[in-house]
């Protein structure tokens, strides 16, 4: 039987290390203040994705994500890789 409790804790994990990693190189990047930095992550398309378990993105690196923000709010659109 699979613990899906246990599974879920740490899907929560591996969100928080990403967009924690993923506010900081926008912060860094946008010039701004951590707090708008998450502010603007999580307003995103990409974070809504990102939070779904379901479409994998969690397995990209924080700059391959933070390049896929980048188009995001660069074009209001978000070209998805395949392995995602």
């Amino acid at each position: 039987m699979i613990d899906t409790t246990k599974e879920k804790e740490q899907f929560q994990v591996i969100l928080q290390i990403t967009a924690t990693g993923l506010a900081e190189l926008i912060k860094k990047s946008e010039n701004i203040p951590a707090k708008e930095a998450v502010k603007s992550l999580y307003a995103s398309r990409l974070y809504e994705k990102l939070e779904n378990e379901e479409t994998k993105l969690w397995h990209l690196s924080v700059p391959a994500l933070f390049d896929l923000y980048r188009e995001e709010k660069a074009t209001g659109r978000i070209t998805f890789p395949e392995e995602a």
